[in-house]
């Protein structure tokens, strides 16, 4: 087998099972259809699902007593208070009265757990499905999701994010994350200051360079150049690149959101799903709250829930929540016991998640924690679980290997198993 041909059993997964459904033997040994092409068709199928995912990143590690998993009355609950949901059984924290509304639609796994309490490492443990390695540049999953996913004929970026985040690593500049830092407006230097004729000239010239400097042992880097002026090239002419201007959007919507960067954000990952983008991150910082926890999550959570809940309401309404993946979450938890700053400390030993759409069956909680909040009570859920269920809900096989620069096999996520119950 060539190694063009490993490339492609890796990027889309093939196995014998998907290899049946998409094609029959027969075909293969009628010879009418060569493994190219077969793999071709592999890749189509997987583009036409039309699945996304939006992340909304609490970085910092947001304590899960002040967000899913409340303690009220006990020692450890501190000043948060529960309230009831849409869901009979179902209390969260009173900050999050909107969330609270639309409870029908959302899972939150109450018992993840992890080893990881340094913010960089466990950042980069849920963005990637890997702990940090010095030998190799992990895809975050965004980039592997994109790289299965994105149909290649949408001209605006396939990964998006509102804010910093982890990049594609070895898959190339193809998936990396086209950071948006004001959502609403147009992205800056997108409208042309010459007529099309002087600017295909003035690529003309630019490829000129690019071949010269290629021919002294740079081809590498020109052809990752010239990959990133043609997508920019593309999306700067495409009409769906009025998915990032506001101005057609009603102000009551807008609104609605939230006016901060957070929650206009959010409403910018629902237009870019509906125009095609495969992946769209958006990040509020500031949850690393070792004092006076109570004020700054109030402050925090005012931005986050009416986001999310609109979020949810809205894609819902637009039939697009059934193919998007939206997924609520920081790096870790925060530890039960309330130290002497009035704040809590890093805790990746108990934290919550909480998640939407892409089959997911809304109005559940999956996992507990024990009373003191101290350990996982009930159904504990790892980083490569949550992986594996992500996988499940975009319809991708989280074994599917892409090949790293060292000639090493990678799969979406080394381990771990679905979460059943998340799809029940």
């Amino acid at each position: 087998m060539t190694i063009h041909e490993q490339v492609r059993i890796g990027r889309t997964g093939v196995n014998r099972r998907r290899f049946l459904h998409t094609v029959s033997a027969a075909s293969l040994v009628a010879g009418t259809l060569s493994f190219r092409d077969i793999f071709s068709l592999q890749a189509e199928d997987l583009q036409k699902r039309n699945r996304s995912m939006i992340l909304l990143w609490l970085g910092g590690g947001p304590s899960q007593m002040e967000m899913f998993d409340p303690k009220p009355g006990t020692e450890n609950g501190g000043e948060t208070k529960a309230i009831q949901t849409s869901v009979a059984g179902i209390d969260i924290a009173h900050r999050w009265e909107q969330t609270a509304k639309v409870m029908d639609d959302i899972a939150i796994i109450r018992s993840m757990t992890n080893k990881e309490g340094n913010h960089r490492r466990a950042s980069y443990h849920l963005h990637t499905g890997y702990v940090p390695s010095g030998s190799v540049k992990h895809p975050s999953l965004a980039a592997n999701v994109a790289y299965r996913l994105a149909d290649p004929e949408v001209t605006i970026p396939s990964v998006v994010s509102v804010g910093n985040t982890f990049g594609a690593g070895y898959l190339g500049v193809d998936y990396e994350p086209f950071v948006v830092s004001e959502p609403g407006t147009l992205p800056t230097n997108t409208i042309p200051t010459v007529d099309s004729q002087r600017f295909n000239k003035r690529l003309g010239l630019l490829g000129q360079i690019d071949s010269q400097y290629a021919d002294r042992g740079a081809a590498s880097l020109v052809k990752s150049h010239q990959q990133l002026y043609k997508k920019t090239r593309n999306m700067i002419s495409s009409p769906e690149l009025q998915a990032f201007d506001f101005a057609d959007e009603p102000a009551e919507v807008k609104q609605s959101y939230g006016n901060g960067k957070f929650g206009q954000g959010c409403l910018l990952a629902r237009r870019l799903i509906e125009a095609g983008s495969t992946f769209v991150e958006v990040s509020l910082g500031g949850w690393d709250t070792h004092q006076d926890i109570f004020e700054r999550t109030d402050k925090l959570i005012g931005q986050v829930d009416p986001a999310f809940a609109t979020l949810i309401a809205d894609l819902k309404s637009r039939g697009l929540l059934e193919t998007t993946t939206v997924v609520l979450m920081g790096e870790f938890g925060r530890t039960p016991k309330i130290n002497a700053r009035g704040g809590r400390d890093h805790f990746p030993r108990v934290f919550n998640v909480a998640m939407a759409g892409g089959g997911i069956r809304g109005g559940q909680v999956i996992g507990s924690s024990t009373e003191d909040g101290q350990q996982v009570a009930e159904r504990p859920v790892t980083v490569s679980d949550l992986f594996c269920s992500l996988c499940h809900s975009l319809e991708l096989d989280p074994a599917s290997e892409t090949m790293s620069p060292l000639g090493r096999p990678m799969k979406i996520v080394e381990e771990g198993e679905t979460v059943d119950e998340l799809f029940a």
